[in-house]
Formats: C-alpha cells, sequence, structure tokens
C-alpha cells in the first residue's frame, strides 16, 4: 500500500484525539516502505497496532495526542472520514468483524475495505476461471454458483471477465449472496464493463479490497486477490482454467492454505490440472449431484476449522 499524499500541519497533528485500532493500523500501513507480513508479526506479538505505532515513534501509548513527526495519523485519519463519507467499511485483523478465515494465511491482510453486508460467510465458496472462458465454460460456471447459491452457499469470485462474471450473475439471479474479491481499490472498477456488476453485488452482497480504496490494478495486486480469496473461502472450484490462466495461481494458493480444492472432470484436459490432481486435496468431481455433495463436506470440516479459530482469537486477543 502507499500514501495518499494528504498533506498534515503539525496544529492538526496536535489537535487529533487519542486513535483506535484500527486508525492505528492504517497509520502503521500508510508508513514508507511498510511490509505487511511485518505489520502482522508485530501486532500479533504485541497484541496492539497502537502500541506497535507508538513504539515506532518512542512513545508506546501515543496519548494524549500522536506526536507531532507522525504524519502518517493524520493521512490515516483522513482516509478514514473519506471512508465513511463513501459508506466503505474498514476492518483490521484486531476486529470481530474482520473476515475469521483470512487469519488462518499467510498473507492475511493487516487492513480491509468492504462495501456491503460484512458477514461470517462460513458457508463460502471460491468459484474461479479463464477471463476468457468458453460458452460451455462459462454456462457451467453460471450453473455451479446457481446451485450453490440455492443452498445458502456464498459464492466468492474475483470480478473478473468470463468466469468470476458468470458465477456472480448467477448468485445474484439466484437470489442468493455472493462476495467479490478485488484487485483494485474499492473505490475503482475494474474491468470498466463490471462496474455495474460491482453496485450489485454491494446492495445483495459484498465487496472486499486489501488495498488502499483509490489503489490502480497492478500486475502484483491480481495474485494477491488470489491468496486472499482463497483465504476468504472454504474451498475453491476451478470451472475452465487453460494452461497459461491466472486460476492457476488460485489453485496453487488454495493447496498451500490447505484449503480444498475441486475440480470437474472436464478441467484435466490441461496438463496443469492433471498434475494438481495427484496432490492431497484435491477432489474430481463427474457431476453436479457429485460437486455439491463434495462442496457440503468440505463446508463442515471447515466450519469445526474457523470455530476453532475463532476460539484462539478470542483469548489470544
Amino acid at each position: 500500500m502507499s500514501g495518499l499524499g494528504t498533506a498534515a500541519s503539525a496544529s492538526t497533528i496536535k489537535s487529533m484525539q487519542p486513535i483506535d485500532e484500527r486508525t492505528a493500523m492504517l497509520a502503521l500501513v500508510l508508513r514508507k516502505d511498510a511490509r505487511w507480513s511485518s505489520i502482522t508479526e508485530e501486532v500479533m506479538d504485541t497484541g496492539s497496532a497502537r502500541t506497535v505505532l507508538g513504539k515506532a515513534h518512542g512513545d508506546e501509548t501515543l496519548f494524549p495526542d500522536p506526536p507531532e513527526q507522525c504524519p502518517e495519523v493524520a493521512e490515516a485519519l483522513a482516509l478514514m472520514n473519506s471512508c465513511t463519507r463513501r459508506g466503505v467499511q474498514v476492518f483490521c485483523f484486531l476486529d470481530e468483524q474482520y473476515p475469521a478465515r483470512l487469519r488462518d494465511i499467510h498473507e492475511m491482510p493487516p487492513i480491509v475495505f468492504t462495501r456491503g453486508r460484512i458477514r461470517p460467510d462460513r458457508r463460502a465458496i471460491a468459484v474461479v476461471g479463464s477471463r476468457k472462458a468458453s460458452e460451455y465454460g462459462l454456462k457451467m460456471a453460471y450453473s455451479i454458483a446457481a446451485h450453490l447459491a440455492s443452498r445458502d452457499v456464498t459464492v466468492v469470485s474475483g470480478l473478473a471477465a468470463g468466469v468470476d462474471t458468470a458465477a456472480h450473475t448467477a448468485a445474484l439471479d439466484t437470489g442468493g449472496r455472493t462476495v467479490a474479491v478485488i484487485g483494485t481499490g474499492i473505490n475503482r472498477a475494474y474491468p470498466r464493463q463490471n462496474q455495474e456488476l460491482q453496485e450489485a453485488i454491494t446492495e445483495h452482497g459484498m465487496v472486499i479490497s486489501q488495498f488502499l480504496p483509490d489503489a490502480p490494478p497492478t500486475r502484483q495486486s491480481f495474485p494477491m486477490r488470489n491468496a486472499m480469496m482463497s483465504g476468504y473461502a472454504a474451498a475453491t472450484i476451478v470451472v475452465e482454467a487453460g494452461e497459461h490462466s491466472g486460476a492457476r495461481i488460485q489453485a496453487r494458493y488454495a493447496l498451500q492454505h490447505g484449503r480444498p480444492l475441486i475440480f470437474p472432470r472436464e478441467l484435466l484436459v490441461n496438463a496443469w490440472a492433471r498434475d494438481f490432481a495427484k496432490r492431497p486435496g484435491v477432489y474430481i468431481v463427474n457431476d453436479m449431484d457429485q460437486m455439491l455433495s463434495t462442496v457440503e463436506k468440505r463446508i463442515s470440516d471447515a466450519e469445526t476449522t474457523t470455530a476453532d479459530i475463532a476460539k484462539t482469537v478470542s483469548v489470544a486477543w
């Protein structure tokens, strides 16, 4: 994450009230050359973003006012106010509302931005695939997502063209819940043709991003998005993805995260899918009934794991 370029005078900083954990976490993220992994490790060790920020400025308490040499605090407060005005919610991993499953992955974002209704989403499955999917692949993605949504499963995808668009659309058409994990800031729509779909998801589900609200798409942001999507969901279904599809990245992350990976048998025409199919945690399904029964079993297993994580977090924090 990079700074927003907000100017903050010393008098402005002096007038600030003691900051909360979310704002302190955001201030840490806004620091020059901030490394997310280091931030999360330090905050987990101390249990407080305010403490970590205070140590960085020689004041572990950060009260009654933040030190003048901490302009990122002013920047963080300005950003928090901007998010409030635009209906964007901000959560750090110390918050109870922060998606519990994300705490279980190495790539856990220190802070997330959301629009829409945040829920535990214990019954969440990622449906991903090629941006340049075939007509058959799009129909398969739509059918899978529609069946999942009709069973009160949250359909998670990345709002990209192709399979992602079909999956989100099917969930909305079925009256179900869908979550879009995006690779840009939450104030942007990418691709532009999905702006209307993004707004519909905001109204009937949730859009979530780990990037600053106005951040543009980058080469690095989409693999990071895939890691977060894998972490958010109980399992990943790869519908259609060629040898060079970005969906392979999500498949790899799912296995790294210990998340089940589900392939329709048709995907085995690809050498990479045949290679993945040999690994533990990969399930090959022959039809929709087998797909749905496999999903239900994986969700049941994941709900138990998530409950254990939540108990551990509650004790720790």
